[in-house]
């Protein structure tokens, strides 16, 4: 049994402020070691239920946060940001039976979710075939795209019942409940990690319980930035066409043609306006 992991921070156990997940402050060095037991939580649950090979791919800013000396032997990662074509869920493809996400956090605008936002800070909505979706449905949608059910998430309470609500029967480690956007009740780091191994342990014995998240072809997808400048930018990339003054709109055969041209000119939207 081949396992994917995708390994965001903002929904690790104990993170809260964003000074908790951005490199240079006080405490982030502190969350990179909660961050790395959270992930090997679930490694060794996919072990205990059977895995021979798990890949974790990073997906938090830089994408380096995971201290690589810590991480479990038996797993391999991806680390780095630049290149990555398909960003959170780099190197999934249709050998693997499944993928955890772990550390996810709420989209953007769920009101009281852990440090809530969608791919990065300027973008307000992000729409694929007129359902809302953050992070956890463009990772789960690429990985349906190979085939791979999602079977695990962990994170505050929010981004376990937008996972629910838009994958419906999926295992989840509610790692803290949020009391607002900057504050929650967490759990222990040593009851974090039995929990999320735990629930990696169970949603492999029972696999075949899950599906893949697949959406109906043509794949439209639209994107409201924050401001006008982000869409313009974006809409200069071929393809994407321009709704209304913050809004982008595509439409592709299938869900990479689609990803191939929007993950472009987001990055390129939210490059320039950062000059």
């Amino acid at each position: 049994m081949k396992i994917f992991i995708s390994a965001d921070m903002e929904g690790c156990t104990g993170v809260t402020t964003g000074d908790d997940v951005r490199p240079g402050k006080a405490s982030y060095e502190r969350f990179r070691k909660l961050l790395t037991r959270d992930v090997n939580s679930a490694i060794r649950g996919a072990y205990d239920a059977g895995a021979n090979e798990v890949l974790v791919n990073e997906a938090h800013n830089g994408m380096r946060n995971i201290l690589i000396e810590e991480l479990d032997p038996k797993a391999r990662i991806i680390s780095g940001f630049e290149g990555k074509d398909l960003c959170m869920m780099e190197g999934i493809n249709d050998f693997f039976d499944a993928a955890f996400l772990i550390g996810y956090h709420a989209r953007a605008g769920t009101e009281k979710a852990i440090l809530s936002h969608t791919l990065f800070g300027g973008i307000y909505n992000f729409w694929i075939n007129d359902v809302l979706v953050g992070e956890t449905g463009i990772s789960a949608l690429l990985a349906g795209h190979f085939n791979v059910p999602v079977t695990l998430i962990s994170g505050d309470d929010k981004v376990v019942r937008e996972a629910s609500d838009l994958l419906g029967n999926i295992e989840s480690a509610v790692v803290k409940k949020a009391i607002s956007r900057y504050s929650a009740d967490c759990l222990t780091p040593d009851e974090s990690s039995m929990l999320i191994r735990e629930k990696a342990r169970s949603s492999l014995e029972n696999l075949k319980d899950y599906s893949p998240y697949i959406v109906e072809s043509p794949v439209n997808i639209e994107v409201e930035f924050t401001s006008v400048d982000m869409a313009e930018y974006a809409s200069s990339i071929p393809g994407i066409n321009r709704k209304d003054s913050r809004t982008i709109s595509l439409e592709s055969d299938n869900v990479s043609s689609a990803w191939s041209l929007v993950w472009p000119g987001i990055f390129f939207a939210i490059s320039a306006t950062r000059k």
